[in-house]
Formats: C-alpha cells, sequence, structure tokens
C-alpha cells in the first residue's frame, strides 16, 4: 500500500516528504481546533496566523540558502531587533510621523544597514575564515545590544498612518474585491506557466507528467488557493461586515516567496548555493566563487531580516527593544521541519514556508489554550529535535 502511494505521488511529481508534512499539518489543526473548542480554525485566528508567520516565513526563506551553504546564522533574531528600533527611531524622532515620505527614507536605511550587517557577518566567515557559527553568535549579542544603544531601551512610537498598514492591522489588508482578483490572478498564472512548462519539456524531448495528473495537481492548487482567498475575507473589521480580505504582511511573504523562488531555480547564483552545499570542494573547482556566493546568502539574509523588522514594528506600531527576541530559533527551526538539511546541498522555499505555518501554528494553539512562555519553548525544542532526527533517517533511508 505504501508503495503504490509512493509510485502515485511519484506519478504527480509531488515529494512525499512535502505531503507527509502537510499531513502533519492538517493533524495539528485537526487537534488544536477540538482542543480550542473551534477557536483554532475560526476566520478571525487564520488571519491572525497568517499575519504571525509572515515575519517568520520571510526570514526562513533565506536561512535555507544559509543552512543549504552548510552554515548557520544565529544573529536574524537580533537583526531584526536593531533594524527595527533604527526605522521606528527614525520615524518618530529624525523624520517625524507628520513626514509623508520618512517612512519611505526609514524604510531604504532599513533595508540597507540590514544588508550591511549581513555583509559584515559574510565578509568574516568567507576572507577570514571564521565559522558562521561564530560570527553569528556574536552578531546575536553585538546587534541586541545594538538595538539597546539606539534609544537606551526605550520604546518609539508611534509610527507614520501608512507605515502601519504594511502590519496588517484594522486596515492592513486589501479587501474582499482585491483578494478575489489576487487569488483569480494567481490562479491564471499557475495554470499559465504550468502548461508552459509542459509545452517546452515536450518540445525538447524531456518526459512530460500524464495529462490527469497534470490537470489533478492545478485543481487541488487551484482550490486551495480559492480557499485561501475565502478564509481571509470570511474575517470582518471590527462592528462591521466588511471583509478585511488577505493581509499586506502576506502579501509581503508572497512576494519574497516568488523572488526567493526565482533566485534558487532560475539564476546562477541559486544555482552556485546548492552546488556549494553539496560539495564545496568541488565547486570551487569548478570555478565559482565560493566567498562571493557566501558573502552574498549573508547580505540576502540581513535584508530579509528587515523586512521582517518592518512588519514587526508596522504591526506593534512602535519599536520595543526585545523585538526578535529568540526568534532566530523558530527560523531555524521552520528551514530544518521544512526539509533543509543542515548537511547541507538539500533545501526548498516552499518547504521553509510550511515548516514556518507548522512552528506558528503549534505557538498559536498553545496560546489559545493558555500554555505558559516556557512550556511553548519546551514543546518548540522537542518539535525542533525529532524534526533534525526525522531528516537524519529520511537521509539515511534515502541513501
Amino acid at each position: 500500500m505504501a508503495k503504490q502511494f509512493s509510485q502515485f505521488l511519484n506519478t504527480l511529481g509531488v515529494s512525499p516528504r512535502l505531503v507527509s508534512m502537510m499531513i502533519a499539518l492538517l493533524v495539528i489543526w485537526l487537534v488544536l481546533h477540538f482542543l480550542t473548542d473551534g477557536t483554532f480554525l475560526s476566520a478571525r485566528n487564520l488571519y491572525n496566523l497568517a499575519v504571525q508567520t509572515s515575519v517568520v516565513g520571510i526570514m526562513s526563506t533565506g536561512m535555507v540558502l544559509i543552512i543549504v551553504a552548510r552554515h548557520i546564522d544565529l544573529s536574524v533574531g537580533s537583526l531584526l531587533g536593531v533594524t527595527g528600533m533604527l526605522i521606528a527611531y527614525l520615524q518618530a524622532e529624525v523624520f517625524t510621523i507628520d513626514n509623508n515620505w520618512g517612512w519611505v527614507a526609514s524604510i531604504a536605511i532599513g533595508l540597507v544597514v540590514g544588508g550591511i550587517a549581513g555583509w559584515w557577518q559574510g565578509y568574516w566567515v568567507a576572507h577570514r575564515g571564521v565559522p558562521a557559527f561564530i560570527v553569528t553568535l556574536a552578531g546575536l549579542l553585538l546587534f541586541r545590544g545594538a538595538a539597546f544603544e539606539v534609544t537606551d531601551g526605550k520604546t518609539v512610537a508611534p509610527m507614520h498612518e501608512t507605515y502601519q498598514l504594511l502590519g496588517g492591522g484594522i486596515d492592513g489588508a486589501i479587501g474582499a474585491t482585491w483578494s478575489w482578483i489576487f487569488g483569480l490572478v494567481a490562479v491564471a498564472i499557475l495554470v499559465f506557466f504550468t502548461l508552459k512548462s509542459r509545452f517546452r519539456k515536450t518540445k525538447y524531448g524531456f518526459p512530460v507528467k500524464q495529462m490527469w495528473a497534470e490537470l489533478l495537481m492545478l485543481a487541488i492548487w487551484s482550490l486551495l488557493i480559492i480557499l485561501f482567498v475565502n478564509v481571509m475575507n470570511s474575517y470582518y473589521k471590527p462592528r462591521t461586515e466588511v471583509a478585511r480580505g488577505i493581509p499586506i504582511p502576506v502579501l509581503i511573504l508572497i512576494g519574497t516567496v516568488i523572488v526567493m523562488t526565482c533566485i534558487t531555480k532560475f539564476t546562477k547564483f541559486g544555482r552556485h548555493v546548492f552546488a556549494m552545499g553539496s560539495n564545496p570542494e568541488a565547486a570551487e573547482l569548478a570555478g565559482i566563487n565560493i566567498k562571493r556566493v557566501t558573502v552574498g546568502i549573508f547580505v540576502l539574509m540581513g535584508v530579509l531580516a528587515s523586512i521582517a523588522a518592518i512588519i514587526t514594528t508596522a504591526r506593534l506600531n512602535a519599536g520595543v527593544n526585545s523585538m526578535g527576541t529568540l526568534q532566530e530559533l523558530n527560523v531555524i527551526a521552520a528551514a530544518v521541519i521544512g526539509g533543509t538539511s543542515l548537511a547541507g546541498g538539500i533545501g526548498t522555499i516552499p518547504g521553509a514556508i510550511l515548516g514556518a505555518v507548522i512552528m506558528q501554528s503549534l505557538d498559536n494553539g498553545m496560546v489559545l489554550l493558555g500554555v505558559s512562555s516556557s512550556m511553548r519553548q519546551i514543546v518548540i525544542g522537542i518539535v525542533l529535535i525529532l524534526a533534525v532526527w526525522f531528516d537524519v533517517m529520511y537521509n539515511k533511508k534515502r541513501r
């Protein structure tokens, strides 16, 4: 039976590991829905879950490349904190919230600072040979201290009204109409690229899926898109019947996933990262500039941490010194649970997003159940160990 199911998945072109993760997520959701008396799968909670997942999901896409290249970044939470505090300080103290373009300038500066911080860490790893674990551990301490120094530990607020929309608050969504337009366009794009890929493979003599399998996968993904839009439209603004629609942080996450997927699959840089992670010596002998690629992935990680900081400060409507504390653990866990191998060379962006959803679902569900912060950390720690163990066993079986 298991062999037949595996063959069926191969026919569909779907990874058995990805399917097992989706089944695990479905089980987690059903259990939490039962334990919370129907609260977990309510439109309101799923909306909040989507927004919460955005921050971890955005950073996990960069962590995939870091781990694939056989490195690690322990500083992403602190980097989120320092860039978030800098952005908040610039808006509240330098440009002031009355400046209609100050929030744009603060975002630009925050992204640049995040990129520079990533470059600084990548330089020590690539050009000075210091292990990434040590460099980013130092970065964790350094950036956390810098976040405190920006405002002497004081909370900075408020943010510009337009900037607050990026956090997915009351008005931080695109509404029902635009959400449906977005969903239908997404389905149309999915159909177009699927058919285009099939045509190109047929033209050049590459094997293609059976037509029924192609149509089934199109139907499944289209249904998931429509269900997602419908759920987001089912959550109304307070004391109204106005649908919120897809929150802006989720749109930012979707955009990040598309860009990062294109980088990993269709660019020379992405191919070099995976080649380097699979066999660094062979990659270097093949002419790949290992140092430049290493610096590049850390710069990319720094920019993604800054994007996460933008969403966090916009959602809180403030810069808080504790932002991003221990967030690096959730990000690393999301990447590993999503199938990124700590041995390097293996990892996917969609898998990391699915891992982020699993992590945030567990945390969100435990909050609804009134589980203490300390117990939530214990559970997440156990989940991380089990995820790594599963990764080891899966790789052994595959070999």
